[in-house]
């Protein structure tokens, strides 16, 4: 009998065809969800510094739409379980030539968040640039956001590629050119297990709504839609790869009939030819999968790289996200397998041997 590996070399193009359809579908997979995983983790990342609990306007469906009253801050820091209280505007807004760049406006003590390589940090009518925007604008010595020109003060560097491809101001610059008061507040804690403070945050007034910084990004709906869409676009991939394989298989299979054909009438049962073809499919996926991961790593280094994207779109590749879609691939290989090895090993033998002759 001849081995998977054997067959497979036997086939070769059809081996091409299965192997470059698992690699197209797997790659998808994997990039969606690195992607999608990788903006929930930079957002998440930047909300969950400095902050075990973060307060926003009650009702409010985007952080971007909060607008809280900065003078709270002052209540939530006489609260005896509270250490540090951060206040933050998040916008956005076209800077010099780029259409939409993150503005971030920030109290004080929040500055030493930011990481200086040059520069010091903003005074009135400044801004300090995160590295990766500073270098797509040339280093400028000002910018100009939303009609209103500021100095640039310094520059950072963040990991966050929000932060790193944004602008950063005082919080009553932001103020005046978004409107508003305060988006959030970022509340660090004494004790964090203590679970009065969120309760004392609430009753301060009833515009505010106090959540734990985890329990805030588990049921932020913006990340609920992006995975969503993640998992609905990484499902379609998943059908398209099968549907590939299914197709692929069965002109593997009437290749083959003669030899199916001959293994029935030996008497080795059905079991055996579709244990016989899904273990070949499996091993195409094998390597189809370590392709896709490799091919995966260089296009999301060259997105986090290129200048379009101005850093806000970064891919995050864990190995719990590693090892789902290895068993995905896996699953892919047998589910678009089995049609048409069922179909092989239920057909009459002299049948498979006649039709094969001629």
């Amino acid at each position: 009998m001849i081995t998977p590996l054997k067959a497979l070399r036997k086939n070769k193009f059809k081996t091409a065809l299965i192997f470059f359809s698992m690699v197209v579908a797997i790659s998808a997979i994997f990039l969606i969800s690195a992607i999608s995983n990788g903006i929930v983790g930079m957002y998440s990342t930047m909300l969950k510094t400095d902050g075990d609990i973060i307060v926003t306007q009650r009702g409010i469906a985007d952080t971007f739409f909060s607008d809280i009253n900065y003078t709270i801050k002052k209540r939530i820091e006489k609260i005896s379980n509270v250490k540090e209280v951060n206040a933050l505007i998040l916008g956005a807004a076209p800077v010099d030539n780029l259409p939409i760049v993150g503005i971030y406006g920030v109290s004080e003590n929040r500055f030493d968040s930011y990481k200086l390589i040059s520069g010091i940090y903003p005074k009135s009518n400044e801004v300090i640039m995160g590295q990766k925007i500073y270098k797509m604008l040339n280093s400028p010595k000002k910018i100009v956001i939303s009609k209103k020109e500021f100095n640039v003060s310094g520059v950072f560097k963040s990991k966050i590629g929000f932060e790193d491809g944004g602008v950063v101001m005082r919080l009553d610059d932001g103020s005046k050119i978004f409107h508003k008061s305060t988006s959030i507040f970022l509340v660090s804690l004494k004790d964090i297990e203590s679970k009065n403070t969120i309760t004392d945050i609430n009753h301060l007034n009833s515009d505010i709504e106090a959540k734990t910084t985890d329990n805030f990004i588990d049921n932020y709906n913006q990340f609920k839609i992006i995975k969503t869409s993640s998992d609905v676009i990484s499902a379609l991939a998943f059908l398209m790869g099968v549907l590939g394989i299914v197709s692929m298989m069965s002109m593997v299979v009437n290749d083959r009939k003669v030899e199916f054909g001959i293994m029935r009438s030996v008497g080795l049962p059905s079991k055996t030819i579709i244990i016989k073809l899904v273990a070949e499919t499996i091993i195409i996926a094998i390597f189809a999968y370590i392709f896709a991961l490799a091919l995966s790593y260089i296009v999301l280094e060259i997105i986090q790289n290129t200048q379009k994207f101005q850093g806000y779109i970064n891919g995050e590749i864990t190995f719990s996200l590693g090892a789902l879609i290895f068993f995905t691939s896996v699953l892919m290989a047998i589910v678009g397998t089995l049609l048409p090895a069922i179909w092989a090993s239920r057909v009459d033998p002299m049948s498979l041997i006649l039709r094969g002759a001629y």
